[in-house]
């Protein structure tokens, strides 16, 4: 990926990929969802999902910072962290409202206790003010409370990348190494109410900040070391994935990815690499530009994220679960595509509409 682009195509199409992929996972009768990355790896599209933003993240820091200075840069994510805020209150907001909708209407039941609905309906003033103070985030809204603070970190975290990659990356692993004594500290090490532990997940996302700020040389990546490196990393996939698909066949334990264990960075760092390869064979660019609908996914991600909760939710209750065997795989599979294609519109629509917005071509360069 080019450093000097205020934009990059195949950053925005690995979005837009993770972006539909989280909407399909939480859909429990989804066909595809079977195919994703979490079936054949430790790892899952979480992981991609916050180390492409903190690589957007620093793109966009970098680039208000060289065309409006530094007191821009910064409250640029003043600002970002209070769009983030909103648009997790919005989508609790809606996640509630479609659990007592379903509760009302007596439909899909294990959705209704998903979504938060029953003891919120049981104490309503003390749970808004517990997901207000981000102490308790319904359903899907959990990922971005993290998000929340990440935006507040980035003036801090890419000046120092930038200044040096190894004190940065050396400062992550150990907040990462000590991510459980200081959630406890700060009273979010509950699975239930934080399912991202941000003291673990940080790692992910300064690993995204240093590959955008400090990018690795095409001189090292056409030596012989780099050579051996993918062998290596392709290796490890493949090992990666026998063992999930052969040897941890049952659920691993929720804390495992709310602090980010070991075993899923390593295998996420080999994919990563492996990707990256593809990236600078310009396979990724060329993929994106034959399908510009899911690169338009990426480039409205916050929009497409907190859209996509009811997507899901919708096509979870409309799709039957009575039916197994084929048939139940082409009812599955088909509400995977009417899911793709309320997202791919979903985008496409919220694109064109901002694309008419006063000033739009002055914020092109933003990451939403």
């Amino acid at each position: 990926m080019d450093s000097r682009r205020g934009r990059s195509i195949e950053v925005d199409f690995f979005r837009g990929i993770v972006l539909i992929v989280i909407v399909l996972d939480h859909i429990p009768g989804s066909t595809l969802s079977h195919l994703m990355l979490h079936a054949y790896a430790l790892c899952d599209s979480a992981e991609v999902f916050v180390f492409l933003g903190g690589y957007a993240s620093a793109a966009a820091y970098t680039a208000v910072l060289a065309s409006r200075g530094e007191h821009a840069a910064k409250m640029r994510f003043v600002k970002r962290c209070w769009e983030i805020y909103r648009a997790y209150l919005l989508t609790a907001i809606l996640t509630l409202v479609s659990g007592a909708v379903l509760a009302l209407l007596h439909l899909n039941r294990p959705m209704v206790e998903l979504t938060g609905w029953p003891p919120f309906a049981i104490q309503p003033l003390r749970q808004a003010l517990d997901i207000a103070l981000l102490r308790r985030q319904p359903y899907l809204s959990s990922v971005l409370p993290m998000y929340v603070i990440f935006a507040l970190c980035v003036p801090f975290a890419v000046p120092l990348a930038r200044r040096s990659w190894l004190s940065a990356l050396i400062l992550s692993v150990v907040i990462w190494a000590f991510a459980r004594p200081l959630a406890a500290l700060f009273s979010i090490d509950d699975v239930a109410d934080w399912a991202f532990n941000p003291f673990a997940w940080q790692l992910m996302f300064v690993l995204g900040i240093l590959c955008r700020v400090q990018p690795i040389g095409e001189r090292f990546h056409a030596s012989r070391t780099a050579h051996w490196l993918t062998r290596a990393a392709v290796v490890a996939v493949l090992s990666f994935a026998i063992v999930k698909l052969f040897v941890l066949t049952q659920p691993l334990p929720g804390a495992l990815k709310q602090n980010l264990s070991v075993d899923r960075v390593i295998n996420f760092v080999v994919i990563a690499w492996v990707a990256a390869q593809f990236v600078r064979m310009g396979s990724i660019a060329w993929l994106a530009q034959r399908l510009p609908a899911v690169v338009t996914v990426g480039r409205t991600g916050l929009v497409c994220f907190v859209t996509g909760t009811l997507v899901s939710l919708i096509v979870d209750t409309a799709t039957p679960h009575t039916f197994h065997g084929f048939r139940g795989v082409l009812i599955g599979l088909g509400g995977d595509l009417v899911a793709i294609g309320a997202v791919l519109m979903i985008a496409r629509g919220w694109n064109d509409w901002k694309g008419h917005q006063p000033g739009a071509a002055a914020n092109g360069a933003g990451y939403g």
